[in-house]
């Protein structure tokens, strides 16, 4: 029997609250804590989720003896602080993307890793999503030949919500691009490796915060054509193209249950259903870096991480995205 694994849960928001569904379908996953600045709304979470430990300060979670791991379910902004904080008292830690807001944050939060000898990993769960796992493997063994094009989008109309929400609070590092631009990023990215160059042009609600952003990633053979925004839906699918066919990621493709394959004009189509919301994959690949006692994924590494931030502020300087705390 594979030793027990202790979770603690910080930020018992939405997110969390799907992560920590999942986290119950995962044999040897115990969810042992949650800490929230609010101990009223960590109460009612530890009620849904039967938590024993529940805490008012994120601080006294990290020095407490309760947990070994701790997923970090915060707005962006409080990541970099809260991760190295818990590694610092000897937590493992599993971040939601972004990991950081820039690369100098990433940068900071990998040390920590390094010098109090912790597992951490950045929580972009598509990269464990069966379907997009099966596409990289169909994608490497030149199945489609070479990859000449990648299209991909992620929108939602977001204009609705209040200045002060985590989507258009600049305090919060609101905005489309860290959000949600870091999965049709981080697609480009897995595929296509980094671009030569990048063009990027972006669109700004009053209050300063980036609405819209298209971006056009260059390689020496091949485009990606990618966009985020809260302006309105798109149908959020996602085709990588080769010289001998292509891959076709249907709606919401970061969440896929499925894709097609399409080779001189025949359609298969293969069904991969994610487990419960889709957090599952990603679990089980920390349990498993945790029962190897290694500090990082093969799958998402440090590197990984590094350069997909590195993408993003690049992205950010030839459009201008600022947030008010960056020095």
């Amino acid at each position: 029997m594979e030793r027990e694994i202790r979770w603690g849960i910080i930020g018992p928001g939405n997110i969390a609250r799907k992560f920590t569904s999942d986290l119950q379908m995962v044999d040897n996953a115990k969810i042992a804590a949650v800490a929230s600045r609010n101990l009223e709304r960590a109460k009612s979470f530890a009620s849904d989720y039967h938590i024993e430990n529940i805490f008012d300060s994120y601080d006294h979670l990290f020095t407490s003896d309760t947990v070994d791991v701790v997923y970090i379910a915060t707005p962006h902004n409080f990541h970099k602080d809260l991760a190295i904080r818990a590694m610092k008292n000897g937590k493992h830690v599993l971040c939601e993307k972004p990991l950081g807001i820039n690369k100098k944050e990433v940068e900071e939060i990998i040390q920590a890793s390094r010098e109090n000898n912790v597992f951490m990993m950045e929580g972009l769960w598509s990269r464990f999503n069966p379907s997009i796992h099966k596409i990289k493997e169909l994608v490497d063994s030149k199945e489609i030949g070479e990859v000449t094009y990648i299209n991909a989008d992620f929108a939602f109309y977001g204009l609705d919500r209040s200045e002060d929400s985590r989507v258009l609070n600049l305090d919060l590092a609101s905005g489309s691009l860290l959000d949600i631009g870091i999965y049709p990023i981080f697609l480009a990215y897995l595929f296509l490796g980094m671009p030569d160059e990048i063009h990027a042009s972006s669109n700004f609600h009053s209050n300063g915060t980036e609405i819209q952003t298209s971006m056009i990633f260059q390689y020496p053979n091949a485009q990606a054509i990618l966009y985020s925004g809260l302006t309105s839906d798109s149908k959020m699918e996602a085709k990588i193209s080769g010289t001998k066919g292509e891959v076709v990621i249907p709606t919401r493709w970061h969440e896929a249950d499925g894709y097609s394959l399409i080779k001189q004009k025949e359609i298969q189509k293969f069904e991969l259903p994610r487990k419960g919301n889709g957090f599952v994959h990603e679990i089980l690949e920390v349990h498993k870096c945790l029962v190897s006692n290694k500090l990082k994924s093969n799958l998402w590494s440090h590197k990984n991480s590094l350069e997909l931030v590195e993408l993003m502020d690049i992205i950010r300087n030839k459009t201008g995205i600022k947030f008010p705390f960056e020095v």
